[in-house]
């Protein structure tokens, strides 16, 4: 097991990616921590990790909220003393044309992925300098994202953000031994794949003839591919590498 005793907050853990991570980094034996802003989700989760009892800790937050990502943050050090693995996960899409869309539709996305990620890193970090080591793994999308339809100034502008936090953020941590890269999925088998295909009126199969015609590897990826690349990208395996983006998404 490559994550023995190492701990790891997952944003957005109830479902999809950040469910697959979880289990993944469980079952290669991390003490992993569940954060979702709907907690059902999370402790469903938690009940399939190895020793839920021991191992881990389902917690409710919105991670746009700094007070709820501190006290999220001061509960885990509680717990179990030190955070070495943060995956930052959560993220909202709401496609809407740009003249039509609201400020508050830009804030729900923006908020949630990019203003989250600043959030999650900057209460996680502390930690990691302390033990002078850590893994941050950030979640993006290729800009646009799949389908390349009308519709996505706040989800690409919230990915692109985050590309650059990454980049900027690895520089400045490297020195405590900290690594920070970022993981670009697309065309992956997710809830909110399926629902971006509806709204262009592509259901399920249409979705996968669509992405047999696009994608090289003629088929949609899955959230364990995902999930083995953040493992990596925790593991030791990855220590010389730090400010990338890496693209899963079956192709260039």
């Amino acid at each position: 097991m490559r994550l023995v005793d190492k701990v790891a907050l997952i944003t957005g853990a109830g479902r999809g990616i950040g469910k697959e991570i979880a289990l993944k980094f469980s079952h290669e034996g991390a003490k992993v921590i569940l954060n979702d802003i709907e907690i059902s989700l999370a402790e469903g989760v938690r009940e399939k990790l190895l020793q839920p009892e021991e191992r881990a800790l389902a917690i409710q937050a919105d991670v746009g909220n700094w007070l709820e990502v501190k006290r999220m943050v001061e509960q885990i050090g509680e717990e179990f003393g030190r955070i070495d693995i943060l995956v930052n996960n959560a993220g909202v899409r709401k496609d809407v044309i740009f003249p039509e869309m609201s400020e508050s539709d830009w804030e729900a996305v923006i908020s949630s992925q990019l203003k989250g990620s600043f959030h999650c890193a900057r209460a996680a970090i502390p930690f990691m300098m302390k033990q002078r080591y850590g893994k941050i793994v950030n979640m993006s999308s290729p800009v646009p994202a799949a389908l390349g339809k009308p519709g996505q100034v706040s989800y690409s502008s919230a990915c692109a953000g985050v590309e650059g936090f990454t980049r900027a953020l690895a520089l400045e941590v490297g020195l405590y031994n900290i690594n920070v890269n970022c993981i670009a999925p697309d065309f992956i088998d997710t809830e909110m794949t399926r629902l971006a295909g509806r709204r262009e009126g592509l259901y399920y199969e249409d979705l996968k003839r669509f992405v047999a015609a696009e994608v090289p590897l003629r088929r949609l990826g899955t959230p364990a591919d995902v999930a083995n690349v953040a493992l990596f990208l925790a593991t030791e395996e990855s220590s010389f590498i730090s400010g990338q983006v890496l693209y899963v998404r079956g192709g260039p």
